[in-house]
């Protein structure tokens, strides 16, 4: 009954799962070595907890019986009739068991993304505090709004393919916030990568990764998931040769830090945009998010002087931000009938407009919900590690632990 487009999301939901464990190497060989360990307790602490809060109360919130257009309900509580039989609200070809575990990938992948913006200074009980409140309170609401039956984005007709709003700008803007809270590093200006192999070879894997990610959004393997496929591979090719460039015109130098740093600007920009856009559309969100993201991490964040220590913020918050703005220029119903025209495929401003209103209330409200969050938890139990912590190093304080011995 279920065999073609089950084993297809099967593959994709464990795509999906190896993105944490290689984003956990991309940021630990960003990291100093003294914080290696700490930074990939991040990534495989998001595994569990976010595991165990998804199957009791997570999915529902998420894609529950809607609350007036802003939360799930309680319906499916501890995956309460939630079984092989398929839930026709998303799709009719696949056990809502197995939608259900894909989702999970994603709300675990998005605070381990998130934790690369505050890395080498929070303390390991209160992160897990942290991203259980923030799962349960932003995460799932949001998934709600852009993809849950009844949720007001979905309604209003934002488009959002595989996560550019629900991940990506969510994990960023929340990122910053939290680094905002905590306050610089004691040597925010000497995070010189211990590791760029390691990182390589995490951007490789999340590559890699990434096509389960953005492919099976399409919960079927029909002509968009084809499309999402292609899309996804230009314009991560394309952000990796424009960030090559500008560093290569900027520095007088093309650095392979760079060039792997440019696919994953690109796999964040095509994320709400690869089920909906053609690839002539790819080529041109993959070259600008190139220069946008590179922009942001080399520039702003130098002008503004705030520590986001590995660029969350200017990799996931601004490639999604530029990401479902594309979508409202670049999309075409002749990709997917089940989208809408952008401005520049004759639909006019109208998609534009919805996917500005997405992205500025994805903004505020995690913006404004990570920052109650946190200084809530700060009062509970205070985030920032003490400064012995922090020159010691947070393995061998934290986890007694050394990465290299």
């Amino acid at each position: 009954m279920f065999s073609v487009d089950s084993v297809f999301m099967f593959f994709c939901a464990l795509l999906v799962l190896l993105m944490t464990p290689a984003l956990a190497l991309f940021y630990g060989g960003l990291v100093r070595s003294k914080n290696v360990l700490s930074t990939t307790m991040h990534s495989y602490t998001s595994i569990a907890v976010v595991s165990i809060q998804w199957v009791l109360v997570g999915y529902t919130l998420a894609f529950g019986s809607s609350f007036h257009g802003l939360v799930g309900g309680l319906d499916l509580l501890g995956l309460h009739n939630v079984g092989f039989k398929a839930n026709d609200d998303y799709s009719t070809t696949i056990p809502q068991s197995l939608f259900m575990m894909f989702q999970m990938m994603f709300a675990i992948l998005t605070p381990a993304v998130m934790a690369g913006a505050f890395a080498e200074r929070m303390k390991f009980g209160s992160f897990l505090v942290f991203i259980l409140l923030w799962t349960t309170i932003v995460y799932d609401p949001l998934a709600h709004w852009v993809w849950g039956v009844g949720g007001w984005l979905r309604e209003l007709g934002a488009l959002d393919f595989a996560g550019g709003t629900v991940v990506h700008i969510a994990s960023g803007v929340s990122g910053l916030i939290v680094s905002l809270v905590l306050g610089k590093r004691l040597q925010s200006k000497e995070n010189t990568p211990h590791h760029i192999p390691l990182t390589i070879l995490g951007a490789g894997l999340l590559w890699f990764g990434w096509f389960g990610f953005n492919v099976g959004s399409a919960l079927t393997l029909n002509g968009v998931a084809m499309n999402a496929f292609i899309t996804t591979m230009i314009a991560a090719t394309a952000s990796s040769l424009s960030w090559m460039i500008y560093d290569w015109a900027k520095n007088k130098k093309p650095t392979v830090l760079g060039a792997a740093t440019g696919i994953i600007a690109g796999l964040v920009a095509i994320t709400p945009a690869c089920g909906f856009v053609n690839v002539m559309s790819a080529i041109v969100i993959g070259l600008t998010s190139g220069v946008i993201c590179n922009f942001a991490v080399s520039k702003m964040k130098e002008k503004l002087k705030y520590d986001d220590t590995l660029d969350a913020f200017g990799l996931h918050g601004f490639g999604g931000i530029w990401g479902a703005l594309a979508t409202g220029l670049f999309a075409s119903k002749d990709v997917n009938d089940a989208g809408a025209n952008g401005l520049f495929f004759g639909g006019g401003i109208d998609l534009l407009l919805k996917q500005s209103i997405a992205v500025s209330g994805t903004i505020l409200f995690c913006g404004i919900a990570t920052l109650v969050i946190a200084k809530i938890v700060n009062k509970i139990t205070p985030m920032r590690v003490c400064e012995t912590t922090e020159e010691v190093g947070l393995d061998l304080v934290l986890h007694g632990e050394k990465a290299y011995n």
